[in-house]
């Protein structure tokens, strides 16, 4: 048999044919590992972002997101009151809400509304806007505080193509609330405040005035004038915070009933002023009357408390109305009793007085030689009545108002005590009363007198003083020769009714009690009366007052011409200064008159003024009757 067949010799691994399909499957799965390795750095990387999102960084990121949807704003504090001495309200503040809309987003989400469900939100925006409108008008009625609330008016500003619109400034809170619950996708409130001040013109002078300032930052009630303005810190309170959601691009569209209360307000402190408001009232009518009685430019009138200082009454012609300040003069608006510089005349010479006594250099008995003139360096200063020399007793120098008599015993005292009299007293300082725009006056420095000065000043020409600083000499005179600078704001109140009284300023040493006393007597002569003998009467008769010994003194001091820049011969300060009663004080009250016409004398509006001070606070009658002086021998 044949044996098998022989093949043919096999070839080495090494040189045999390639096989494409093997290295194909090869690539394929080199590409797969390496993609699966890609996703699952991409799922890792992914994983870790996520992680970061959500827990390291979600904090953040949160509060990114909402600061994008909400925007603070400042909660404005409750202001506080000013109240007069009794706590009878001056100025307060109430609540009132702004009731608003966005007319543009009102209408596109009541489309849309519309578009879903038609039955439940039927009509037009248009037709929808009448409801609302015409619920708006019953609620609050045809108009409040001056705007427009009809029907119609509101209607016109619901289909406004305006994206904001305020309604109603001041509607009642009650009243807002119900008209939002109505309608609280359409209508949103905001609250303001309303300054109320229950007196009218009242004491406006002092008080001031204060409204809604809507462009401040944030919104709030802030002090204009006066006391308002000058305390508006310890009133105003501290703001507080709040957010709400705003319209996309623009923080100042408030969406209806969004806010969220952060931090709550703290409310500001009430004042409790000196000020009597029954007085106030009456010594603003007494002044306000008799200004005008007598044409005079300006008349303003000032009692103090002769035995703390304190303002009882600080009334002035003309006032305002400070819920509508901007229809003011600045006349009415001007504090004229602390704003208002003048020449005091005669009232001054009561410096004369009290130097002449406290330094020994007289008593009331003692008799001058008066001549009928005396030359002061280059000028001549004549009394007010013609006569030769006569003999006046050192009370009736003043009690007649003699300005040569004045003239005569200031030399005596001499320049430098005089001019140190007049800083005991006060003058050419501010008496930091803490009545607003208070001026200083002027008082010239001893080094700048000339040859002349010294016969101008004791008869109170050539220097200047407000109404208050006059009163006060007189107050240093009643309080037994202490000064004490005048107040006007008595305590702080705060939260619950917390009380702290303002500390009393201290007492200025004028003169010695004794001295206080001597001047006190020989200026009650100042009223006297004799029907048998002019010669004896004094220069204030008027300000007389049955029962009471009054001690006081009446000034005329001549006003500058400004055609010659010398004094005028026509124009005149009339004023009057008294103590109530001279032998027990109890007040004090200083008149000034600004160019009344005529010779009107300033005593009457001291007789009225004491007489209601008395019935007021039932002042007892003095023990005697002031005793007859003889002025002139």
């Amino acid at each position: 048999m044949p044996g098998p067949q022989q093949r043919g010799p096999r070839r080495p691994l090494s040189v045999r044919g390639s096989r494409p399909a093997a290295r194909l499957g090869g690539n394929s799965r080199l590409r797969i590992g390496v993609g699966r390795v890609l996703l699952i750095g991409a799922l890792l990387i992914a994983g870790v972002k996520l992680v970061q999102v959500q827990g390291i960084q979600a904090d953040e990121l949160s509060l990114q997101a909402q600061k994008q949807r909400t925007t603070p704003i400042d909660i404005p504090a409750e202001r506080g009151s000013i109240l007069d001495r009794n706590g009878n309200q001056l100025a307060f503040s109430i609540e009132v809400r702004a009731l608003y809309i966005l007319p543009q987003r009102a209408r596109k989400t009541w489309d849309e509304a519309h578009a879903k469900d038609a039955e439940k939100y039927p009509g037009t925006y248009d037709e929808h806007a009448r409801e609302v409108a015409k619920f708006i008008s019953s609620t609050l009625g045809p108009e409040v505080n001056g705007e427009k609330t009809d029907e119609e008016t509101v209607y016109q500003q619901l289909v406004k193509d305006i994206s904001y619109e305020v309604l109603v400034s001041e509607a009642e809170p009650a009243k807002a609330a119900k008209i939002v619950e109505k309608f609280p996708t359409e209508i949103g409130s905001e609250y303001r405040s309303k300054r109320i001040y229950p007196n009218g013109e009242l004491a406006s002078n002092i008080i001031g005035a204060a409204n809604w300032r809507q462009e401040e930052k944030p919104p709030t009630v802030q002090g204009i004038l006066g006391l308002e303005n000058a305390q508006d810190n310890v009133l105003a309170g501290r703001t507080g915070r709040r957010v709400v959601d705003t319209m996309s691009g623009d923080d100042t569209l408030v969406i209806p009933n969004t806010e969220r209360e952060l931090v709550k307000p703290q409310p500001g402190k009430s004042l409790e002023l000196t000020i009597d408001i029954d007085t106030q009232h009456a010594v603003q009518k007494i002044i306000t009357d008799y200004t005008k009685k007598t044409g005079a430019k300006n008349g303003s009138a000032v009692v103090l408390d002769s035995r703390t200082g304190e303002i009882v009454a600080m009334a002035n012609d003309k006032t305002y109305d400070p819920t509508d300040f901007g229809k003011a003069s600045e006349d009415q608006k001007r504090n004229t009793a602390v704003a208002y510089s003048f020449e005091p005349g005669s009232v001054n010479k009561i410096v004369t007085a009290a130097a002449a006594v406290e330094y020994g250099l007289f008593k009331p008995g003692d008799v001058l030689q008066v001549p009928g003139s005396i030359k002061v360096a280059d000028r001549v200063i004549k009394d007010a009545w013609n006569h030769g020399t006569v003999p006046m007793s050192f009370t009736g120098v003043f009690a007649k108002s003699s300005n040569v008599g004045t003239l005569e015993a200031a030399q005596q005292v001499g320049q430098e005590r005089y001019a140190e009299m007049l800083q005991k007293f006060g003058l050419g300082r501010r008496t930091n009363s803490g009545v607003p725009a208070e001026e200083a006056g002027q008082v010239p420095p001893l080094g700048q007198w000339s040859g002349s000065t010294f016969g101008n000043l004791p008869i109170g020409q050539g220097l200047s003083m407000t109404l208050l600083q006059m009163t006060g000499m007189y107050q240093a005179i009643a309080n037994d020769g202490v000064r004490i600078p005048p107040r006007l704001v008595r305590a702080e109140i705060g939260e619950e009714g917390a009380r702290s009284e303002k500390q009393r300023p201290d007492g200025v040493r004028v003169v010695s009690p004794e001295t206080a006393k001597t001047v006190r007597e020989m200026f009650r002569s100042v009223t006297q009366s004799d029907p048998r003998d002019a010669n004896q009467n004094g220069t204030g008769k008027p300000a007389a007052v049955p029962g009471y010994q009054i001690a006081g003194k009446t000034g005329t001091a001549q006003q500058i011409d400004q055609a010659c820049k010398c004094y005028s011969q026509s124009q005149y300060w009339t004023t009057f200064a008294g103590i109530l009663p001279a032998d027990n004080p109890r007040y004090v009250v200083g008149i000034m008159l600004d160019a009344p016409s005529g010779a009107q004398s300033a005593a009457p509006v001291f007789h009225d003024i004491a007489t209601f001070l008395t019935q007021r606070f039932q002042v007892p009658m003095s023990a005697e009757q002031t005793p007859y002086v003889q002025l002139q021998l």
